[in-house]
C-alpha cells in the first residue's frame, strides 16, 4: 500500500511582501512510489508551488502536512532529511569531481564541511550506481554534458536519502534523447526506491507517457489532477491546453498543429 508523504489543503501560494496571490484553494496528496508531473502554462505558479511545498517559501494560507506533521514544525535541517530538491539552474562549479558533488548530498548528516564516513561514502557510491554514472565518477563537473550533469544532481539528491525528491524542470536544456533518458530514470527510481518523485515540466508528451499522476495548474480551475489516461479520456487535459490552431489526438495522446493548406483555384 502506498503511503501519503505530503498532503496540503486550502493552500494559497504567492508572495507576502507585495500581497501577490499566485494560486489559491489548492488541495492534493503525494504518495510514495509514484512519479507525479506538474504541468501548466508559464507564469501559472509551478515553481512557486514547488518552493512552497519544499519549505523554501512560506504559504500565504492553508496547511501543508509532511509525514503526518505540519511543515511549520520542521527545522530547515529536518526538512533537508525529508525533501531533496533538484533545481533548474545549471551547476557551475570548478575543480570538483562528480563523486565530490554527489557527496555534498550527505551534508544534512555531516554538516557542509563535514568529513564523509565509510558509510557515507558507500551511500554516495550507491547513488552513483543507481543513476548509472560510475564511469563519470572521477570526471570534473565542468567537463560534463547537460544530460550528464542532470544525472549527477539526481545522484546527489539520492545520496541525501530523503523519502521525497522535487525537481524543477529537470529536462530543460536537454536534447530529446536525454529528456527521455532522465524521465525513464526518474520513473525507474520511484519504483526501485519507493520514493515520492515530484517534478515540474513543459515536456507534456513525455509526462503523459511516464507519470503515474498528472497535476495541471490552471488559472481558472486551480489544480486538475488525475492519471494520464483519465485526463485524456474525460477531456480535462484538452480543456486545460486548448488554443487556436492546436487539436488533441485522442487516439495516440498528443497535441497536433492544425495544418491549413490553401490551394490556388484553377
Amino acid at each position: 500500500m502506498k503511503d501519503k508523504t505530503i498532503e496540503f489543503s486550502n493552500l494559497s501560494i504567492g508572495y507576502k511582501n507585495n500581497d501577490k496571490i499566485v494560486a489559491q484553494s489548492l488541495n492534493s496528496i503525494l504518495f510514495s512510489g509514484e512519479l507525479t508531473c506538474l504541468i501548466g502554462a508559464n507564469g501559472v505558479g509551478k515553481s512557486t508551488l514547488l518552493r512552497t511545498l519544499s519549505g523554501f517559501q512560506p504559504p500565504l494560507s492553508g496547511e501543508i502536512v509532511i509525514q503526518n506533521k505540519k511543515i511549520t514544525s520542521f527545522s530547515h535541517k529536518e526538512l533537508s532529511k525529508i525533501i531533496g530538491v533538484v533545481l533548474t539552474e545549471k551547476v557551475d562549479v570548478r575543480d570538483m569531481s562528480v563523486t565530490e558533488l554527489v557527496g555534498m548530498g550527505r551534508s544534512p548528516y555531516t554538516g557542509f564541511w563535514g568529513k564523509l564516513t565509510a558509510e557515507d561514502k558507500e551511500i554516495v557510491w550507491e547513488a552513483i550506481r543507481q543513476v548509472n554514472i560510475s564511469g563519470l565518477a572521477e570526471r570534473s563537473i565542468q567537463t560534463l554534458s547537460d544530460g550528464e550533469r542532470q544525472k549527477v544532481m539526481i545522484a546527489k539528491a539520492l545520496a541525501q536519502q530523503t523519502p521525497v525528491i522535487f525537481l524543477d524542470e529537470p529536462t530543460a536544456f536537454l536534447d530529446f534523447p536525454s529528456k527521455v533518458e532522465i524521465m525513464q530514470l526518474l520513473h525507474r527510481l520511484s519504483r526501485k526506491t519507493n520514493q515520492t518523485i515530484f517534478l515540474s515540466t513543459h515536456d507534456l508528451e513525455l509526462a503523459l507517457q511516464m507519470a503515474d499522476k498528472i497535476w495541471i495548474m490552471d488559472k481558472k480551475q486551480g489544480l486538475v489532477i488525475g492519471t494520464p489516461s483519465e485526463l485524456m479520456q474525460d477531456g480535462r487535459l484538452e480543456d486545460s491546453f486548448r488554443c487556436e490552431g492546436v487539436e488533441f489526438d485522442h487516439s495516440i495522446g498528443i497535441f497536433r498543429i492544425k495544418k491549413q493548406v490553401q490551394e490556388d483555384a484553377e
